[in-house]
């Protein structure tokens, strides 16, 4: 499931942009269509993962949505024009963003001990972001003019095949009945979970939850054109940035283990510090190549530590009936509003700090996000005290709030 759950995201996000380009689009048409994302998680809060928690089994709600926004992608292979292609991204994002939550919460129905189990199933997702994506990387090298945008449209296709196959596959998991509404619980589970942050923990986690998803977006926006212009080839940029994704492989394999020792915060913390190294290198760093390479190692501790970690915690913190809405919740910061800031956040700021001539000050603008994932480790260390059932798995997912000693090791 896992695999191909991210092998239709990672098909065509790292090339739809030349793509774009090469059909004539302007910067805002290509915004736009880099926001549908955003809409979907703030559409799922409200729609999808509400009928999914209370209304629908997961598989069956993962089979219908990959099979409407698998033909949604499909049908981008044949399109030019860009009302149609805004369209058709809009509709396959409003259908996948949703099952991102659902796919997590199926998964922590069925496992035994998530803790350690669902960093290993995760590694999937990973392993099928690299499937997808590498391959197409030598298809395209050497490809130029006509033949290069011919050569990318078929991501779609890539993309589309995946997710067709998945709404089969779907039908294969094991039956996940939706929630009924507990006693005194919401009707809406949207605002069930929005309600639970009102427990000072869960309202720390969101607002670091942002923090982080900003740097991390920030990251794509900015690492590209800073590897140019530190002498990396061009078609060794992107092979250069997935070295990451390897280690992420590695990353989920442990993190079971992580977070036995290390409880919740410091595995979150250890995360949010993997930003502020790497950016760290590169500010101070930016003529050694080795390091700059090298630091990519990160990403695995940055994404699996932070946000594999804040999945199982959501599981173990909130009530059944509203889990998948309470992971559309952050998969909202994660995919939306993180990504909206780190755009309009970095992308002017570093406008700013560009000379008439082109130089840039890199050193001052990878401070800043270097600055903010201190600011938000911080913030977990001083006020994210969940707890100690939540943390020693010793409660059947506890209602926020309630009253317990806090965990000293987390």
């Amino acid at each position: 499931m896992m695999v191909l759950e991210f092998a239709i995201w990672g098909a065509w996000l790292p090339l739809i942009w030349s793509y774009m380009g090469g059909l004539g689009f302007t910067g805002s048409q290509i915004a736009w269509v880099g926001s549908a994302f955003a809409i979907a998680s703030l559409a799922g809060i409200f729609f999808s993962n509400q009928f999914a928690d209370r209304n629908f089994a997961a598989e069956k709600f993962m089979a219908a949505s990959h099979l409407i926004g698998g033909a949604a992608m499909t049908g981008l292979f044949f399109v030019k024009s860009f009302p149609l292609f805004f369209t058709l991204m809009l509709v396959h994002s409003l259908f996948y963003v949703p099952t991102i939550s659902v796919a997590n919460s199926l998964a922590f129905t069925h496992l035994k001990n998530a803790q350690k189990e669902f960093g290993i199933v995760r590694m999937g997702g990973t392993i099928g972001w690299i499937m997808a994506s590498w391959p197409l990387y030598f298809v395209l090298k050497g490809a130029t003019g006509p033949a290069l945008q011919s050569a990318l449209s078929m991501i779609f296709l890539v993309s589309g095949i995946a997710s067709l196959l998945l709404a089969g596959f779907s039908l294969t998991l094991p039956h996940t009945p939706p929630q009924p509404v507990q006693s005194g619980a919401n009707h809406f589970a949207w605002l069930e979970s929005i309600r639970l942050l009102k427990s000072p923990y869960l309202l720390v986690l969101f607002i670091v939850t942002f923090i982080d998803s900003t740097i991390h977006n920030g990251y794509f926006v900015m690492a590209g054109g800073f590897l140019a212009r530190v002498g990396i080839k061009p078609e060794n940029i992107m092979p250069i940035m997935s070295l990451g994704q390897i280690a992420e492989i590695v990353t989920m394999l442990v993190l079971g283990w992580v977070l036995q020792r290390l409880g919740w915060k410091w595995t979150m913390i250890g995360g949010i510090l993997g930003h502020a190294v790497r950016f760290a290198v590169f500010a101070f760093f930016p003529f050694n190549q080795a390091m700059i390479i090298g630091v990519q190692l990160l990403h695995g501790i940055c994404y699996a530590f932070y946000f594999a970690t804040v999945y199982i915690f959501i599981d173990a913190a909130f009530p059944k009936n509203v889990r998948t809405s309470a992971q559309g919740l952050f998969n909202l910061l994660i995919l939306g509003l993180g990504d909206l800031a780190a755009k309009w956040m970095f992308i002017p700021l570093q406008a700013s700090l560009t000379a008439p001539e082109g130089a840039i000050d890199y050193r001052t603008l990878f401070m800043v996000p270097a600055g903010m994932a201190v600011g938000g480790s911080l913030l977990l260390l001083l006020f994210f005290r969940p707890p100690s059932g939540i943390q020693s798995g010793a409660l059947d997912n506890p209602e926020p709030g309630q009253k317990h000693e806090p965990d000293v090791v987390a």
